[in-house]
């Protein structure tokens, strides 16, 4: 199952080095000039989970295999993307096809790396942005209304409803509203979903601030954290430049001690992984033995008989149970025999919605 957190901002904000330090490679090009990336980079992300670590000594497991989030690097957009402007459209396409979008937005002063616009100023640079993504969605809107009104005036039940959100949506996005902050009843909210325009999909700003900044944030990283406060949108605030410098300390052990002498208790990264996956509303569920103990993604509300199919398609055609014990149990006994015996472990059936953190066997016959 991929989940993916598209990377976008204006050229030279530091998109193409989070990409690199997230993927920790060099795949992506990070050069001070607009449009050094073109084609989109893509890089899975392992989600450090200590969890993970716990389980995997308390079953004494040879392997711990972590879950992943997908990043794609995206190329900058500028004033006039959606107009085509420095390939804008194509560009546009590539967000689309995303679950969900990091917009990075510079919050550093340096006179050795030009700015589109001459000045830092995140909530300008940020307008630029949100104001294209709207312009593709209104654009998306208008070619899509051609089609559903002809069909909504054959008396098409589905097409009616279609247009009413078309024509609710776009009196919205014009006026500066995007389609994540419209309010629909209900039974609407399938019908703008299937739209899959830009300004519905989930967002987290990351400011991106120099060294010295990374730990309390500056006054551009906070005009941003406030903004996104009244937007009901999350800010990650890190110094990116810093963050490529960690990912290049490969003994885990070494680069926790980095991190910590910088005051910080865990880096950057690690904080934006894991608010790319809350914002796609993921969770974890657990299997673990002696062979192994990995880490499983689904989607928050995901039935046991649906999470049993993302490990085996058998699984979930024969299944019959989820043996289940939950993280903490697991670890206040010392895992599975001693939470078992205590009483912990749960037989669950098929409509039973896995929670964060579940660890699971799956009894399965076909």
């Amino acid at each position: 199952m991929g989940f993916n957190c598209g990377i976008i901002g204006l050229p030279n904000v530091g998109k193409s080095t989070l990409f690199n330090a997230l993927t920790g490679s060099k795949s992506a090009l990070a050069e001070n000039y607009p449009f050094c990336t073109i084609e989109p980079n893509i890089g899975r992300v392992p989600l450090y989970d200590e969890r993970l670590v716990n389980i995997s000594k308390i079953a004494s497991s040879k392997n711990a295999i972590p879950t992943f989030i997908e990043f794609i690097d995206i190329a900058g957009l500028v004033k006039g993307a959606s107009k085509g402007e420095g390939l804008g459209n194509k560009f546009l396409s590539k967000i689309r096809e995303t679950d969900a979008i990091c917009h990075v937005i510079r919050c550093f002063e340096n006179d050795d790396i030009s700015h589109v616009s001459g000045k830092i100023d995140p909530l300008r640079d940020l307008e630029i942005v949100e104001t294209e993504l709207m312009i593709a969605d209104i654009e998306r809107l208008e070619r899509k209304k051609i089609n559903v009104t002809k069909k909504a005036r054959g008396q098409d039940k589905f097409a009616k409803k279609t247009l009413e959100v078309i024509n609710t949506t776009i009196e919205k996005i014009t006026k500066g509203t995007p389609a994540r902050d419209i309010s629909l009843e209900q039974e609407y909210m399938n019908v703008i979903k299937e739209l899959n325009l830009l300004t519905y999909k989930p967002i987290l700003y990351i400011a991106n601030v120099s060294e010295e900044a990374v730990k309390l944030g500056n006054t551009d990283s906070k005009i941003l954290e406030e903004y996104g406060v009244k937007k009901n949108i999350k800010t990650i605030t890190l110094s990116i430049k810093l963050e490529s410098e960690i990912s290049e300390i490969s003994e885990t052990t070494e680069r926790l001690k980095f991190i910590n002498a910088l005051g910080l208790s865990q880096s950057g990264l690690d904080k934006l992984s894991k608010a790319g996956y809350g914002l796609l509303n993921l969770i974890t569920f657990f299997t673990t033995g002696i062979k192994e103990t990995r880490a499983w993604t689904i989607m928050k509300g995901t039935k046991a008989n649906i999470a049993a199919g993302i490990i085996h398609n058998d699984f979930s055609r024969g299944f019959i149970a989820a043996e289940t014990i939950s993280y903490e149990d697991y670890t206040l006994y010392n895992g599975e025999q001693n939470a078992k015996e205590a009483g912990k472990m749960r037989i669950e059936g098929k409509d039973y919605e896995v929670i964060d953190g579940d660890i699971i066997l799956f009894r399965f016959n076909i």
